[in-house]
């Protein structure tokens, strides 16, 4: 599972309801993403917003329904 912010790809290692653990947090501003899983060649996407970015400080990056 992996989270897709402009451009870059970041390792997700846990999921909850309204946050994912990242596994090399960066800096990023607020923004739109995408959460990807992909078991064996079945790939699910869920288009999510990053109300309050994510903090190079912290692997704990909260989550929003996106459109």
């Amino acid at each position: 599972m992996h989270l897709l912010v402009s451009g870059r790809r970041l390792p997700v290692t846990q999921m909850g309801p309204d946050f994912l653990l990242v596994e090399s947090p960066a800096d990023h501003p607020p923004t739109a993403a995408s959460v990807v899983l992909q078991v064996d060649q079945t790939e699910q996407r869920w288009n999510v917003l990053l109300p309050q970015g994510i903090s190079a400080g912290t692997k704990r990056v909260a989550i929003a329904a996106g459109a």
